[in-house]
């Protein structure tokens, strides 16, 4: 089968399967303005994961269909659907979406991805990933918020406010640390410390621990390695990436850390920032080691 021919049946079939699972998403999207919030959440929230869960599901039917993809994956032994996780990841391609997705699924609660706010926008997806309550953000630049100061803080309350849907049933919230896909001219204009990553974003992560205070009882840290070069979006559909390596490791959250303020206390913010680093040191020895394991 040709590279062509694979895209094709590839689009195709992920073409059917948003259109086949967001259908009945928008069915029932309606109910949830007239249900009590609580019952919203208790009720109607593990329908529209299933919904999502099933749809990953098909997503991965179709990958194995036309991708001859060889999957290393090293994942803790605890994970639990019932449980609560933060989960972030390096960052390379729009690949690392379906990875994660496929990864997990059936493992820990549904991902539920922090999103620009602008992605609301996007056909079908933007209103599916909506009705699911996937977490928008809005970030203002120093200038911007110079001329509207009365915008400051609106993204902190936006981050908070998304997270506190959560609370209710178990819920794996994911979010880039980095903040954007990681290319060799951001990693030399960031003057990056880390041999292959990007600097992290600590705050988003701050202000939804806060938000959900202890609910979330670990960190799932994902180290994801394309051994064959960064893939686009398109190579993935035409079946050219030969191999993908992800390992997961799962840290402790300190109980301190969902208490603290970040935005005001510049003693807790450095501490918090220093763990995030830390974090992020040990992940870049970790990717260092598996790609010198695969030279």
């Amino acid at each position: 089968m040709s590279k062509k021919i694979t895209a094709i049946i590839a689009s195709t079939l992920l073409f059917i399967n948003v259109i086949f699972w967001c259908s009945l998403l928008f069915i029932l999207t309606p109910v949830k303005f007239i249900l009590p919030e609580i019952v919203v959440r208790k009720v109607m929230d593990p329908i529209f994961s299933s919904i999502a869960g099933a749809w990953i599901s098909c997503n991965s039917g179709w990958m194995k269909l036309t991708q001859k993809t060889h999957w290393k994956i090293d994942l803790p032994t605890t994970l639990n659907r019932k449980g609560w996780y933060f989960v972030t990841s390096n960052h390379q391609s729009w690949v690392d979406i379906f990875v994660l997705q496929h990864v997990f699924n059936g493992k820990i609660p549904f991902l539920k991805f922090f999103l620009k706010q602008e992605l609301i926008k996007v056909p079908v997806m933007g209103q599916a990933w909506w009705a699911l309550d996937f977490p928008f953000m809005k970030r203002f630049s120093k200038s911007y918020l110079e001329k509207h100061p009365e915008m400051k803080g609106k993204d902190i309350e936006t981050t908070k406010a998304a997270c506190a849907k959560f609370k209710y049933i178990p819920t794996s919230v994911m979010n880039f640390f980095e903040g954007t896909r990681f290319t060799a001219e951001k990693h030399q204009q960031q003057n990056s410390p880390y041999k292959h990553l990007l600097k992290p974003k600590s705050g988003g992560f701050a202000f939804a621990l806060n938000a959900m205070g202890d609910k979330f009882q670990s960190l799932l840290d994902c180290s994801i390695v394309y051994p064959h070069g960064k893939p686009t979006f398109l190579d993935f559909m035409k079946g050219s990436v030969p191999e993908i390596i992800i390992s997961v490791r799962e840290l402790p959250i300190p109980s301190h850390f969902c208490q603290g303020d970040y935005e005001n206390d510049a003693a807790f913010k450095a501490e918090f920032q220093k763990w995030v680093s830390d974090i992020w040191h040990e992940k870049d020895e970790i990717i260092d080691g598996i790609k010198k394991d695969i030279a």
